[in-house]
């Protein structure tokens, strides 16, 4: 379980990294691109990383590595965003109008980008990563876990309150408090 949660961690911070370098190639007007208020991490990339380094074998040739790869983060992705707009009313990300839009959760694109993304992080970084995962002390990993979970809940309950991805930021969740605090002074 301990390999894991790091693989868990190291992918999302990984993609974290991903999505602030995409959202500044394309001029994205959204720069926030992450799942939790404090910590550096887009879970979707966790979750869909780690699967993929417990589902896909080792030795497995190129293209099946990235067939599998594509498929197992696709279904990730769907199910994270499923989640969030199930749990907290939320969208990261949307699909729609893309060729091969499934409810605008997943894409053909993304898909391929998947495939491709999966392959690179499965025989270039996961390697290394299970050696520092297992060699990671337990008591770093609690400690690790504590802080894991208390953004986790910092993060949801943001989510739930506002449901607004945005303010999964220290100073817009400041103004957006200090704009609340002030609009219920004047009642």
């Amino acid at each position: 379980m301990q390999r894991i949660f790091w693989y868990f961690i190291a992918y999302s911070f990984i993609g974290y990294c991903l999505e602030k370098i995409y959202a500044a190639a394309i001029r994205a007007p959204q720069q926030t691109r992450k799942g939790f208020l404090l910590l550096p991490l887009c879970p979707v990339y966790g979750l869909a990383m780690a699967a993929a380094a417990i589902l896909v074998p080792e030795r497995w040739p190129l293209l099946p590595t990235a067939a599998a790869g594509a498929a197992i983060c696709t279904a990730a992705e769907y199910l994270v965003h499923w989640l969030y707009e199930a749990a907290f009313s939320v969208h990261f990300w949307d699909y729609t109008g893309e060729r091969g839009s499934l409810h605008g959760r997943v894409c053909l694109r993304f898909t391929a980008y998947w495939g491709f993304l999966s392959t690179l992080g499965l025989r270039l970084y996961q390697p290394g990563l299970a050696l520092l995962a297992a060699a990671v002390p337990a008591p770093v990993t609690a400690w690790a876990w504590v802080a894991f979970t208390a953004d986790w809940a910092l993060s949801a309950g943001v989510l739930l309150r506002f449901h607004d991805t945005e303010l999964l930021s220290l100073p817009a969740l400041c103004r957006q408090l200090r704009a609340s605090s002030q609009s219920s002074t004047s009642r």
